[in-house]
């Protein structure tokens, strides 16, 4: 028998081996190791928890899995050729019955090497889109991880792909968001950044990116925005034409002015970028003005109204994400809208009839008309027409969605809509009603908290009105009565109002002061029919709605359901619709009485006459008519003295007469409908103003304080 010790322990009855030092059995052949303490048992809630052990070989198998899955992904998919929707094919755009507006189809592209794009222009672009191109893989790992987590948490969709991606999509792929399409564009940009070199991946991306205005690829961008090819382009104007790229319809400061400021931004961001990657001496950085793209040259096909109806379809469906702009661009798209061919039509012949056929060659302010149109349905939000401008091809900016012309006095009904809903009352206590006497004195100061302010609208002409009612204001347009009034209400719960009934809260000066009252705002055309359409349905507001239906390859696309909701107390809004009966009847807008059957409306005037509006609707139909000026050769607005031989153009007569008459053209097969108005007790019954009664001037401490304004317009309409 051997000296050297034995591993052995007694066994249990069942044959076990016992542990050296307790009854426990082990099972034969598990010795402790020397130096190696025992593992203590793992017992309640810790039993439920995965070993390390488990941790790890279940990591090790998913990436073996993954690394797999990549690897077989990798050779399965192929570089595919070249898509259809590389070259784009036609929308066609439908009036409501179906018949053809317009097959929107003419691709303009013209290809050119990189060696023919300035490098500054090459490095705009990659400072706008991929600032490590020549540097990074295909794919940026950590971008598309923050761009899923930032899209998962609530920031929004945020962009990861590289500028390699971005090319698959457009050329190889398509630009539908799915998670196989995006697995193959992962896949191809990978194969593809090792076949092709970094200039031809750059070259391929700047042929077939899009850039608005219906240009595809850099040197179609060139002349697009610029009217030279590319090899012309300067350093400040391939920085442009970069920030085109992130929102090609948005970032066009032509066709959407107001946007500007964003699009500034977007610049300065690209040629900061230029600087911080040494690509731009920092000296000529500071030197570098904006480049202001030239008017657009839209094909021929976009002529007349067509254009200005394509282009308000394609904001209306990206704006509200049912197709983005790229996607739109690719073509094959059968867009019904809710225009009535009919209607359209109308609207096209009231302008000519009252507006056009008036203009002179003789006279060189004519040439600085444009007027702006919309027609909406209140009960169903369907925009049935929608006027633009004499033709798409020579005015290129919509008037009718257009948001830089001061509304004037068309404003004055949602502040008194206002005063009803917040049940407002004047500075000594009485409640505004239409029958509530003001004073109202020409330049008189409105009152504030602290007292008078130095802020004293004028009346049209100067004219002192003394005591006067909130109705016979609203007949005569008397500014002195509604900058008071807005300071009673607090110009905020005026704004709030506004906005209730349907005017953009991001509209160009809805600045909450007195003045607020007179029309300082630069509200659409569109977004004005908008408002007015909610007070003819009696408070009730949806958005207004521009496409019916959407279809491609037989595939209906899914469009968002309008759903609408008291914005206004119906009581509110039916007793301002009540009041602005009576400016038709006898107050500025009687020439809208021409229409033949009851209705309402407003008349109203910018700033130094550059724009004359009338605002009205009938139970059946709100539309609104602006009457503007521009000049055609510098773009700034113009006043319209003397135009259309007329020595003043004021909301009561061209805008008025153009309103009635494509009101009634719209309505003539319809019968004549009353009014079915719910307004505040005794607000229907008109009362003379007592003259020995002190009207006050009201003030409202709950508003914000006034605050005087030098823009506000003092003409009424």
């Amino acid at each position: 028998m051997s000296d050297e010790p034995q591993n052995w322990a007694p066994r249990d009855p069942s044959g076990a081996m016992a542990a050296p030092g307790g009854d426990r059995p082990r099972k034969p052949g598990r010795t402790p190791r020397k130096g190696h303490p025992k593992r203590p048992r793992r017992t309640g809630w810790r039993r439920v928890l995965p070993t390390w052990r488990m941790v790890l070989g279940t990591a090790l198998g998913l990436a073996l899995l993954l690394g797999g899955g990549l690897i077989a992904g990798y050779h399965l998919v192929d570089i595919p050729a070249a898509n259809a929707a590389a070259t784009a094919q036609s929308n066609v755009y439908l009036y409501n019955d179906g018949s053809v507006i317009v097959r929107d189809g003419d691709v303009n592209r013209e290809k050119v090497n990189l060696s023919q794009v300035p490098l500054t222009v090459q490095q705009a672009v990659l400072a706008a889109e991929d600032r490590d191109f020549h540097s990074q893989p295909a794919v940026d790992v950590r971008a598309l991880l923050r761009a899923g987590w930032n899209t998962v948490t609530g920031k929004g969709k945020q962009g990861g792909s590289t500028i390699t991606q971005q090319y698959v999509k457009n050329y190889y792929l398509g630009q539908e968001r799915t998670v196989v399409r995006k697995a193959k564009e992962l896949f191809i940009a990978v194969k593809l950044n090792r076949e092709e070199s970094k200039d031809q991946i750059l070259e391929g991306y700047l042929n077939t990116s899009y850039f608005g205005r219906n240009a595809y690829g850099i040197q179609a961008a060139a002349q697009a925005y610029y009217g030279k090819n590319v090899e012309d382009l300067t350093t400040a104007e391939g920085a442009y034409l970069a920030t085109l790229l992130n929102a090609p319809s948005a970032y066009d400061v032509v066709a959407h002015p107001d946007n500007e400021p964003a699009v500034l931004r977007r610049w300065n961001y690209v040629l900061d970028g230029m600087v911080k990657e040494h690509w731009l001496d920092a000296a000529e950085r500071a030197t570098t003005r904006f480049p202001a793209p030239g008017e657009a040259k839209p094909p021929t096909g976009l002529s007349g109204q067509r254009g200005y109806i394509v282009q308000a379809v394609e904001d209306y469906l990206s704006r509200r994400g049912i197709l983005d702009e790229e996607t739109l661009a690719t073509g094959g798209y059968r867009i019904t809208t809710t225009l009535d061919k009919a209607r359209q039509d109308a609207f096209v012949r009231a302008v000519d009839t009252n507006v056009m056929a008036k203009t002179s060659d003789e006279r060189e302010i004519d040439r600085n008309i444009r007027v702006g149109g919309a027609s909406i349905v209140p009960e169903t939000g369907a925009v049935v027409a929608l006027y633009g401008g004499i033709d798409y091809t020579k005015q290129y900016v919509s008037n009718a969605t257009r948001r830089d012309y001061q509304v004037g006095s068309i404003f004055k009904p949602f502040v008194l809509t206002s005063a009803l809903v917040n049940g407002s009352t004047t500075g000594d206590g009485r409640p505004i009603t239409p029958n509530t006497v003001y004073d109202g004195s020409n330049r008189r100061p409105v009152t504030g908290p602290q007292g008078a302010t130095d802020y004293a609208p004028a009346n049209e002409d100067d004219v002192d009105y003394g005591s006067i009612t909130v109705r016979t204001a609203t007949d005569k347009s008397v500014n002195s009565v509604y900058a008071q009034m807005a300071q009673d209400v607090g110009p905020g719960r005026v704004r709030d109002t506004a906005v209730a009934l349907g005017i953009p809260a991001k509209t160009p000066d809805l600045t909450a002061s007195p003045s607020i009252a007179l029309g300082t705002a630069n509200a659409s055309v569109l977004d004005m029919t908008q408002a007015y359409a909610t007070l003819a349905d009696h408070g009730r507001r949806g958005p207004y709605v521009l496409v019916d239906k959407v279809t491609k390859g037989g595939t209906e696309i899914e469009l968002p359901e309008r759903t609408t909701e008291q914005a206004v107390s119906r009581e509110a809004a039916d007793t301002t619709t009540a009041v602005l009966r009576s400016v038709v009847e006898g107050g500025t807008g009687t020439a809208a009485q021409a229409v033949g059957r009851p209705a309402v409306g407003k008349t109203g005037t910018a700033e130094e006459d550059r724009a004359a509006w009338f605002a009205g609707y009938t139970p059946d139909l709100a539309t609104v008519v602006a009457v503007m000026g521009q000049n055609p050769d510098t773009g700034a607005q113009t006043p319209l003295y003397g135009a259309l031989g007329l020595s003043r153009v004021n909301g009561g007569g061209v805008p008025a007469e153009t309103w009635a008459a494509y009101t009634e053209a719209a309505l003539r097969s319809s019968p004549a409908r009353e009014f079915d108005l719910e307004t505040a007790p005794g607000s229907d019954e008109v009362d003379e103003p007592d003259l020995d009664e002190d009207p006050g001037s009201g003030t409202d401490p709950s508003g914000p304080p006034p605050a005087a304004h030098s823009g506000a317009p003092t003409d009424t309409g």
